[in-house]
């Protein structure tokens, strides 16, 4: 999946715009959902159920339903629930309730025409959203739609790649509808490679380790000093050439990777460093504040991660550092400590993930990344983008600090914070994904599996780079 992302203002605009063209927009709609539909029916299952709601996207789903008879398919045309037949198995379900106006809960009779869908066995293609995920937060509203295909219309919205869209939208398509953006700014983009081609460059032969850059990873209280060493594994396998690994507590020995360099923790900031990664397993110290304002008041790149994050929520001198620094600052929270950060509950910020992202940007004048499903990535210049890869085996203890270190790498590898940050994600989440494809999860993934991935992919995209 790939290319802009339209808000559904925007998309209002547009089909204003396109009003007056012929085939009308709601032709077009209908006849690509029925080309569609007709591909996603088995060839001995011919009755299909069509559900069409009261306003455009219902419009859509009746045009679906005659294009498909004059193809010779059964259509059920239901909008009430007791013109349900009864006994009846469908080889599809065309969902047609709700498009992207819906603004309230979904209940009653509509809300027992949605569990009837999500009761049934065969495909369900819902037409532009998903009935009950809004299509600007991807928040779900009283009940929605559990699709397995989504056909939407002109363009990509939010709501489908963030919160609670990925799971209900199943496999996504654009039917663009031949409407001209052109006029429009997109309001985001989805994060991937093909979007820093320029980025992708093979290293010379004449290279050597002062120029892959040094990284300075600052973490590791007691009884956290997995999470540094998780960070500087990652940052190793993505190409730093020195990576030096400040601990709080005292020294450990990696023996998997014996090429890191652990050194007492304020001894680390000492070292002649091109970025340094703050807050991996570093507690809520005296000391661990000092050493974030230290990185704050640096010239060095930086990642801001977990307690710093959350040191950076409590203390107003380290915010105001944070607001003032001109080098590239990335911080990566989850929505808590979004919400800390923001003075939001996690409700809050869930509630509207785009937005709680553009107010990070704004309040701390870094590069932020809200991670959770459908990762949004705001870079400091308004820039807004959210990442489609990623699965649930993610959800396990260090994959944040993979994730810290693989962006402290290429921020040290004098990637912009731009650049770091939307590569960086969607390759964390790229990397989980290829796993899971091939066996090692979703299910029991560790963090730790996730660094050999991540290095596999990122150097294939270097050999690839033209097929991008």
């Amino acid at each position: 999946m790939r290319g802009p992302i339209y808000a559904t203002a925007d998309i209002r605009r547009i089909e204003k715009a396109a009003g007056d063209v012929s085939p009308p927009l709601m032709e077009r709609a209908g006849t690509a959902a029925a080309e569609l539909a007709a591909s996603l029916v088995a060839e001995d299952r011919k009755d299909i159920l069509v559900l069409a709601g009261p306003g455009n996207n219902g419009g859509d789903a009746r045009i679906a339903a005659a294009r498909l008879e004059e193809r010779f398919f059964r259509v059920s045309l239901v909008s009430h629930p007791r013109e349900l037949p009864l006994d009846k198995s469908w080889g599809l379900v065309i969902d047609g309730l709700f498009g992207i106006g819906l603004a309230r809960d979904i209940s009653g009779d509509y809300a027992q025409l949605v569990d009837y869908a999500n009761r049934q066995r065969c495909p369900v293609l819902a037409l532009d959203v998903p009935s009950g995920i809004q299509s600007d937060t991807g928040q779900m509203l009283g009940c929605a739609v559990r699709a397995t295909h989504t056909l939407t219309f002109i363009a990509l919205k939010p709501g489908l790649l963030t919160l609670e869209g990925p799971d209900h939208c199943g496999e996504v398509r654009v039917a663009s509808l031949d409407v001209d953006l052109s006029s429009i700014k997109p309001n985001a983009w989805v994060a991937e490679p093909a979007l820093f081609r320029g980025v992708l460059k093979p290293r010379p032969r004449n290279f050597h380790k002062g120029t892959a850059g040094s990284l300075g990873i600052v973490g590791g209280a007691r009884g956290m000093t997995g999470a540094p060493l998780l960070a500087g594994r990652a940052a190793l396998k993505m190409g730093a050439g020195r990576t030096y690994v400040g601990l709080l507590d005292r020294l450990a020995v990696d023996f998997g990777a014996p090429e890191l360099m652990l050194r007492q923790v304020d001894d680390v900031l000492g070292q002649d460093l091109d970025a340094v990664v703050a807050g991996p397993g570093l507690g809520r110290s005296e000391h661990a504040a000092t050493l974030v304002g230290e990185v704050l008041a640096s010239d060095w790149p930086c990642v801001l991660d977990a307690d710093a994050l959350n040191l950076l929520a409590d203390d107003e001198d380290l915010r105001s550092a944070c607001e003032r620094r001109r080098a590239d600052t990335l911080i990566t929270p989850h929505p808590a400590e979004a919400g800390r950060l923001l003075n939001l509950s996690t409700a809050e910020v869930q509630a509207d993930r785009l937005a709680a992202a553009q107010a990070l940007a704004k309040r701390y004048n870094p590069h932020a990344v809200l991670k959770g499903n459908g990762s949004v990535i705001v870079a400091r210049d308004g820039h807004l983008f959210i990442n489609a890869t990623g699965n649930p085996g993610m959800a396990s203890a260090g994959m944040g600090d993979v994730l810290s270190g693989i962006l402290g790498a290429l921020l040290a590898q004098r990637l912009s914070g731009e650049s770091a940050l939307v590569l960086g994600v969607h390759l964390h989440g790229a990397a989980a994904d290829e796993l899971a494809a091939s066996g090692t999860g979703p299910l029991g993934l560790t963090a730790s599996e996730l660094t050999d991935a991540a290095r596999r992919l990122w150097n294939r995209w270097l050999r690839e780079k033209k097929l991008l």
